[in-house]
């Protein structure tokens, strides 16, 4: 099985990046995901996840294709 490991900070670092943006891109998601697997996820992070996940699917956030924001 594959072990899915996120950066330290690196949800606070997504949140802010969508918060400017106002899109997910490629990579948000893949951490998004990797966030949804982590079972050592710190609570506040945890919650930064879900909050950012349900902007999504209540059309707050756009999703986008791209790798990054430019």
């Amino acid at each position: 099985m594959v072990s899915l490991k996120l950066l330290p900070g690196a949800i606070s670092e997504m949140m802010a990046s969508v918060s400017e943006t106002g899109c997910v891109t490629l990579a948000d998601r893949y951490g998004l995901m990797a966030a949804v697997l982590d079972d050592t996820l710190a609570e506040e992070d945890r919650r930064s996840a879900d909050r950012l996940l349900r902007s999504i699917v209540r059309g707050r956030v756009k999703v986008s294709d791209d790798l990054c924001a430019a």
